[in-house]
């Protein structure tokens, strides 16, 4: 079969990244490049740079490319980035400020009012609203800035606007982008109170489809550029969803669980996750199934902090012959946990008179039972089994970390090999031009590197450990 290639492009908070894989999720080629940054970087950055840094990616990735290879196999290119970063453009799709970024606090007043909104009007959709909410920042310009609406023709966000740039349309979003902006997705459209309420104009708002469809051609400019005459443009989505699709979770039951700073858990199920509690959410797969996920304040952070000068290597080897250590740990950095319990309260649990490598065994096992605790509460509230776990993250690194959380979560774990954000907007790209489905593109485009499953003894150990450590988060009030 002839190869077909697909550009997966990646818009971050500090950079960007640009790759180029085949069918088979095979990396062709690949490059990234910071952002010049100033000090207000996490509340405003400029959306011309992040684009100028695309195309200065993509110039180099091409022009690295064997002389013989052939650029018109290039089927497609899709781009993810944060949700809840918004842009204000003009009738000429002219950005009329700099980006407001996701992590801008100013417009946590207008989050809290139109959380209230949402629950009293869309009571079953997402009403998680805050600071962080791309609806929350188009309120916060409204109000800070009338002298400039009547210039406002369109609200976008940051994927859309890369988007908009390399085919020229501005209008289409994704349902992973607009579940922070207000669009509801159980009824598959923008919610009234958005504009009879909050007085935002409809036609700011843009037209919603799945993840993955296309909404253009390479623009005739960048195609003579490129040398590519035939690349669609699919819509991009989220950078969270972008990286679970890289890890292949994209089946219903199949879970990734994200180790990073923190812990991010996302999976796939056949109906929406209602939590009361609102620590989890559920977004909306291309193939009409959910996305629910979370995230925790705890993760691999406390390792790179309390570790950092210490061998690594020697640590898990250590920690491989102490395992089940029979210990209450919990290396939570911060005071306070949002998910899977929200316990603003919460203090680290460190066990007395261990030593290095004993508090370093009982800390990873910490982390597994509040990752099975996360999994508890999913199959409660979506009455679903999670069937497999992907995982991803540098927490992922470490084989006897693998084999903790296989035993205590008793499921197979499967450690995947490459779960950037650029390969999964390269997926997506290829998702409806080359493949079926998301589904099918996935099966092709994602590797395992490692598979783990639960070691029996260890089971069984850790059923007694589970139950204390959730009798220790009850007595402590945080469960």
């Amino acid at each position: 079969m002839k190869k077909r290639y697909f550009l997966g492009i990646d818009v971050g908070t500090q950079g960007a990244r640009v790759l180029l894989v085949d069918q088979h999720g095979e990396l062709i080629g690949s490059g990234q490049k910071d952002f010049l940054l100033d000090d207000l970087f996490r509340q405003q950055q400029s959306p011309d740079e992040w684009w100028n840094s695309c195309v200065e990616l993509i110039d180099q990735l091409l022009r690295n490319l064997p002389g013989d290879f052939e650029r018109s196999a290039i089927m497609a290119a899709s781009v993810t980035s944060t949700s809840g970063t918004v842009i204000p453009l003009d009738i000429e799709n002219m950005p009329l400020s700099d980006a407001i970024m996701y992590s801008d606090p100013r417009s946590a007043e207008q989050g809290a009012r139109i959380k209230k909104l949402a629950e009293e009007n869309v009571p079953d959709g997402y009403t998680g609203f805050n600071a962080s909410s791309g609806i929350s920042k188009i309120l916060w310009y409204v109000e800070n800035y009338p002298d400039k609406l009547e210039e406002v023709a369109l609200w976008v966000h940051a994927s859309d606007y890369i988007v908009g740039k390399l085919c020229g349309n501005y209008g289409v979003t994704d349902y992973t982008n607009v579940l922070k902006s207000g669009y509801d997705l159980q009824n598959l459209e923008w919610p009234s109170f958005i504009h009879v309420e909050l007085g935002l104009n409809p036609m700011w708002f843009q037209k919603v489809v799945p993840s993955g469809t296309v909404v253009g051609r390479l623009r005739p400019d960048l195609a003579a550029r490129w040398g590519i005459p035939h690349l669609s443009v699919t819509v991009g989505l989220t950078d969270g969803c972008a990286s679970q699709m890289a890890s292949g979770a994209v089946n219903v039951g199949d879970w990734n669980t994200t180790i990073g700073t923190t812990m991010v858990i996302k999976g796939v199920t056949n109906n929406a996750v209602k939590d009361p509690l609102g620590t989890l959410y559920s977004h909306r797969h291309p193939e009409g199934y959910w996305m629910p996920g979370g995230a925790s304040n705890t993760g691999a952070d406390w390792i790179s902090l309390d570790y950092a000068h210490q061998d690594l290597q020697q640590l898990n080897a250590a920690a491989e012959k102490l395992i089940p250590t029979g210990e209450i740990a919990w290396p939570l950095k911060q005071q306070g946990e949002r998910y899977p319990i929200i316990a603003p309260q919460a203090h680290a649990i460190v066990p007395e008179h261990l030593s290095l490598e004993e508090l370093y065994a009982a800390n990873m096992e910490g982390v597994a039972f509040l990752e099975r605790l996360a999994y508890e509460i999913i199959e409660e509230l979506s009455g679903e089994k999670v069937l497999s776990v992907y995982t991803a993250g540098g927490g992922s690194k470490s084989d006897v970390w693998l084999k903790i959380r296989a035993s205590v979560l008793n499921v197979p774990i499967f450690r995947c090999k490459e779960t950037s954000g650029a390969l999964g907007a390269a997926i997506i790209a290829a998702s409806k031009t080359f493949y079926c489905s998301l589904t099918e593109a996935c099966k092709n485009m994602t590797s395992v590197d490692e598979m783990v499953i639960a070691d029996d003894e260890l089971v069984n150990s850790y059923e007694r450990q589970y139950a204390e450590f959730k009798a220790r988060l009850t007595g402590l009030g945080y469960l």
